[in-house]
């Protein structure tokens, strides 16, 4: 993992307990961490929802699931206008309601995001004696041609950034209209 100093001692632990690639010589990993002031089912609410990650992903304008939704479903995404890329076909390959992980692999679209797979783990936290919730986002990606491994990681990284920043204001939202109770009723 890139930048393994700059996590905390339970993010350490939960990226070596859920975020466990196995990178290539042409590939590249990290995994990023938000801490987010919501709690737990509100933002698993969201992240669980294969079928519609537009809830909360920016650039994500439409998404399509033919069939029955469970492991193996495939996703047609379609990309809004601005990024490199079109469209996106990704695949569900791990849903676990109990642990609150989400494990998905891009099969397909018109972008550079090659062998790209990334798993989501949301975890209960208390922030500012509250139930929030700190989600971590690890990701491989093969290093295109013409590209430096460190472009690559940089180029995902952001475009993951954005995703979670959004998660955050989203689930936020959510948890203020929610109006969700301080913990120890203060």
């Amino acid at each position: 993992m890139d930048g393994g100093d700059a996590y905390g001692v339970l993010e350490s632990q939960y990226i070596r307990r859920h975020h466990r690639h196995q990178p290539r010589e042409n590939q590249c990993t990290s995994a990023l961490v938000k801490h987010i002031k919501a709690p737990v089912h509100l933002v698993w609410s969201l992240v669980r929802r294969f079928d519609q990650p537009q809830r909360y992903k920016p650039f994500i304008s439409r998404c399509v699931v033919n069939g029955d939704l469970g492991i193996g479903s495939v996703r047609e995404v379609n990309v809004k206008s601005g990024l490199p890329a079109t469209t996106s076909r990704e695949r569900l390959e791990f849903l676990d309601d109990e642990e609150h992980i989400l494990g998905i692999k891009i099969v397909g679209g018109d972008h550079r995001l090659k062998n790209y797979s990334s798993i989501i783990t949301v975890h209960p936290e208390i922030i500012d004696e509250r139930p929030g919730t700190m989600v971590i986002e690890s990701f491989v990606v093969d290093v295109p041609e013409g590209n430096t491994r460190e472009e690559t990681c940089y180029f995902t990284s952001t475009l993951i950034a954005c995703n979670l920043k959004s998660l955050a204001d989203v689930s936020e939202r959510m948890a203020v209209q929610d109006r969700a109770e301080p913990i120890n009723g203060f």
